[in-house]
């Protein structure tokens, strides 16, 4: 039903006036067509809408955080034929693709803690090492470096 057309309870004497808002338009959730981030989100909108409603809308309404809003208009298909054969187009319509906005991260949480010049020349040979054994000789590991593909357990030490 379009939202134009919603019939409201008529105002009575005494009663507060009943305010309801809602958009002009409606906004369609689809599927995309190729794989995309989890993250990201695609509407099927009208032609009306821009970047700046549709971030509005999702702000407003739903207290969604929007980070990025992206729009493109598609053509619409024109493979469709009638029963005299002529080609009928199907109309055009608006895609947005939406992605949230990701909480920022401080720099303490997203470095490792740093390496020593000599651990890293330890872990850079026992990483060679490894590789070379197990492409030379086959199987012929220590018992320790057996545990991990390649042979890169904390507690082994380097020869």
């Amino acid at each position: 039903m379009p939202v134009n057309r919603l019939l409201y309870p008529l105002f009575q004497l005494g009663n507060p006036q009943l305010r309801i808002f809602r958009p002009n338009w409606f906004v369609k959730l689809v599927r995309p067509g190729k794989v995309q981030p989890p993250d990201t989100v695609q509407f099927r909108i009208p032609m009306e809408m821009t970047k700046y409603d549709i971030k509005n809308y999702l702000e407003k309404i739903y207290n969604v955080p929007v980070g990025a809003v992206r729009t493109r208009i598609q053509f619409g298909s024109n493979k469709k034929r009638n029963h005299l054969n002529q080609r009928v187009k199907q109309p055009d319509y608006k895609v947005a693709m939406y992605s949230w906005r990701r909480a920022r991260h401080s720099a303490s949480q997203t470095c490792s803690p740093k390496r020593t010049r000599n651990q890293r020349r330890a872990l850079w040979r026992r990483c060679r090492r490894s590789s070379w054994r197990t492409r030379s000789r086959g199987s012929d590991l220590t018992r320790a470096e057996e545990g991990s593909p390649s042979g890169l357990d904390s507690d082994t030490k380097p020869a």
